[in-house]
């Protein structure tokens, strides 16, 4: 039988914090007895009848004398309150007992632990539950108080680690997500997020309590009245001394508050439209960002995702008329360049996928009023290119590589400091590919070790044009530099040595920004203005990829994918697919915005291995992925040259595919630029097989149209980020006809 995560017990304060906690471990087995220590004997004995305490007493003296190492006192009494238990603790404490709190504010903690023992002691380990009720007292402890909510743990440097390690174990047993926080840090994060709500809902109460104006208020008010101020029933004594040990830091929030409501009065006066739907979208998504952490059980940007995984049944074809997703690169690059136009950009079509709305997010936290997204149309109040202002703090990229490259060329020219940061994959992505020739432009950029994020971007530096010769095929980077040369003296220019997308030409051209283009050269001129107007983005030829190939290999299938784009730099994959024979249509073309567009439809034919020509590889960059799927059910083998970028995408494709389809049974080869691919020509071309995306949601998508000609259930690792770039694909999948769920 496994130890118990302690051994006694002692809760100093058997109200609804130490009562929880106490019950919480009795359910879990994770104690050997529970001693409560309460004032009044009436309280002890609600604790026992309770089952909160297995003995109770009035005096925590008259336990100390009992206890021995591995046993834990936990210290749950007003935050003021938590001294005076402290010097009772001083001289009768037994060697290897730990002692720990729960009190709201850890600076005053820390405090009373070096007054009471003339400094901090090795065995306390301060911490701070985030969870509780309106309600207070033994009567409203529970057992489950504690699941899935945070315990945050405040170490000093002194503070020994087994002791830290046990107090882990014992909110780990009760539930808890364990985090740590340096106690400043924690004291100012809490002061703005738990305390400040506190005191403007006590004042808010407090202030209509005393206008009999306003008596009616009570006893009509709605909803949202009464969820907001909910909190002004919580323990009023406890709020006095939480207010009182975290008075700085709630002072400096209240300011803060006060800085802006000013602005928000100011606003409401003058009539001031686009400051008040400024302030209302920001906040509205910032609250909805909030919704979704709190679903996903997730608290910073970094901790972990919801895992998903794809269940993929074999056989099937697909049928139907489909409309993917709105075009991910126009996305973002709409958000970016209407941001930075004098007047109102609206945009149709936008990509409500993770990586579009980061971008969108990064321009809210500059100040751009940017209304949507809804059912993909967004409406900017562009603040013309000199309008941007210095964000609250580092702008979070998620996993947009896009968003981040494009991003360091615009803020390169920028006046004011600003970091770039994203999530566990954005950070091994390489940046100085766009950090290099910035610099050579004469900007101030750092990165973090080998060139990777987070990017340090110092403003006020002056840009001059430059003459860059792209050492690989890269829109990213050629973007980069060209929005650059916006904020540039003189002209700058880019060669690139394979013609790559070229979005961010053709858009600044809608924008009426003058571009010259030449060839494989691109080049602009510093100084302009971009004109605000309507953008239609049209459906992601990317994610129609997948559909594409689900037709191609499936016997019986037909697709037509509606309103595609079929820019000239991105048809690669239409022209990869033909040559080994996919019957591919192209009907109803037409131009939209300066970019061709038509209707995809796609039949099942048989395939053939071919050898991909290399100028084509710069053409279909992000739809490799699926074509290795295709060439899995071709006829003789695939060769693929010229592809090295596929190594440093979200994952290294190259090897993420050739595993995955090897482990499905396909004869699959990387080399250090490409991939071999045995075909199997007709009948059932995969295995059944558990395979790992590694988060690469274009992986996941591929391995998912695999299904379609496997002989077994395919299960795919890690698809949570699919999110990011089709937002809907398992259901859309589902429509067309494959056999695909995901948990």
């Amino acid at each position: 039988m496994a130890e118990p995560a302690v051994g006694r017990l002692v809760v100093v304060g058997v109200g609804l914090i130490g009562g929880s906690l106490a019950l919480a471990l009795k359910a879990a087995g994770a104690c050997r007895e529970v001693i409560g220590v309460a004032r009044h004997e009436d309280t002890c004995q609600q604790a026992l009848e309770l089952g909160i305490a297995d003995r109770a007493v009035t005096s925590l003296a008259e336990v100390l004398p009992v206890l021995e190492a591995g046993d834990v006192v936990f210290v749950a009494v007003p935050t003021l309150a938590v001294e005076s238990v402290f010097r009772e603790l001083r001289d009768h404490l037994p060697a290897g007992v730990t002692v720990t709190d729960g009190a709201s504010v850890k600076g005053s903690v820390v405090e009373a632990a070096a007054k009471t023992w003339g400094g901090v002691p090795e065995f306390l380990v301060p911490g701070h539950p985030i969870a509780g009720s309106e309600q207070s007292g033994a009567s409203a402890a529970r057992d489950d108080l504690y699941i899935a909510h945070r315990v945050i743990l405040t170490p000093l440097d002194g503070t020994s680690g087994e002791h830290f390690q046990r107090v882990e174990r014992m909110w780990q047993a009760a539930g808890a997500e364990v985090l740590t926080m340096p106690v400043r840090e924690h004291d100012e994060v809490l002061a703005a997020t738990s305390h400040l709500p506190h005191v403007i809902a006590y004042g808010l109460v407090d202030t209509l309590a005393h206008d009999s104006e306003n008596e009616n208020i009570f006893r009509y008010a709605a909803g949202g009245f009464r969820d907001f101020t909910r909190i002004a029933s919580s323990d009023p004594t406890m709020w006095r001394d939480i207010v009182l040990a975290n008075r700085d830091a709630i002072l400096s929030a209240i300011d803060l508050y006060t800085a802006n409501l000013t602005a928000l009065r100011s606003a409401i006066a003058a009539g001031d439209s686009d400051t008040l739907m400024g302030i209302f979208t920001r906040a509205k998504a910032a609250r909805d960002h909030f919704t979704r952490m709190l679903a996903k059980k997730a608290y910073t940007e970094t901790m972990q995702e919801q895992e998903v995984t794809f269940i993929a049944r074999p056989g099937g074809s697909v049928s139907g008329k489909l409309r993917v997703p709105g075009d991910k690169s126009m996305s973002h690059r709409s958000i970016m360049l209407g941001s930075l136009a004098e007047g109102i950009t609206e945009v149709e079509g936008f990509l409500e996928g993770e990586d579009a709305l980061a971008t969108l997010q990064a321009f809210r936290d500059m100040g751009v009023v940017i209304e949507g997204p809804d059912r993909g149309r967004v409406v900017i109040h562009g603040v013309g290119l000199h309008g941007l202002q210095v964000p609250p703090g580092p702008l979070y990229l998620g996993n947009s590589g896009t968003s981040m490259r494009l991003l360091a060329g615009l803020l390169a020219g920028q006046s004011f400091d600003v970091t770039l940061t994203g999530d566990e994959s954005l950070s091994k992505r390489p940046m100085n590919r766009v950090a290099n020739p910035l610099r050579d432009m004469g900007a101030k950029i750092d990165t973090g070790p080998e060139g990777r994020p987070p990017l340090k971007i110092s403003g006020g530096h002056q840009l001059h044009g430059i003459d860059y010769r792209l050492p690989m095929a890269s829109a990213q980077v050629k973007s980069c530099v060209l929005l650059a040369g916006l904020y540039a003296e003189g002209e700058t220019s880019t060669t690139e040595p394979a013609p790559t997308r070229d979005h961010t030409e053709r858009m600044l051209t809608g924008f009426g920004y003058e571009v010259q283009r030449d060839g494989a050269r691109a080049s602009l001129r510093g100084g302009g203005k971009l004109r605000g107007g309507r953008i239609d983005v049209p459906a992601d030829i990317s994610s129609a990829t997948f559909f594409m190939v689900a037709a191609a290999i499936a016997p019986g299938s037909e697709v037509l994918l509606e309103h595609v784009g079929i820019n000239p730099t991105r048809d690669g994959v239409i022209n990869i697919l033909r040559a080994m024979g996919a019957d591919i249509e192209l009907l109803n073309r037409r131009e939209v915005g300066g970019e061709p567009v038509a209707d995809i439809r796609v039949r099942h034919a048989p395939l053939t291995g071919i050898r991909i020509p290399e100028d084509q590889v710069p053409l279909a960059i992000d739809e490799f992925p699926a074509i290795f799927v295709a060439a899995a059910c071709a006829d003789g083998e695939t060769v693929l040259t010229g592809a090295g970028e596929l190594r440093v995408k979200e994952s290294d494709r190259i090897q993420a595919m050739a595993d995955g389809l090897q482990i499905l049974g396909v004869q699959a080869e990387p080399t250090p630029d490409g991939i071999v691919i045995q075909g199997a020509g007709a009948g059932a071309a995969f295995g059944g097989g558990t395979v790992d995306s590694l988060g690469d949601h274009r992986i996941a998508m591929s391995f998912a149209v695999a299904s379609l000609r496997a002989r077994d259930t395919i299960r795919i690792l890690n698809c949570a980020n699919v999110a990011t770039s089709f937002p809907g694909f398992v259901q859309l999948a589902q429509r067309a006809g494959l056999s695909l769920a995901e948990e």
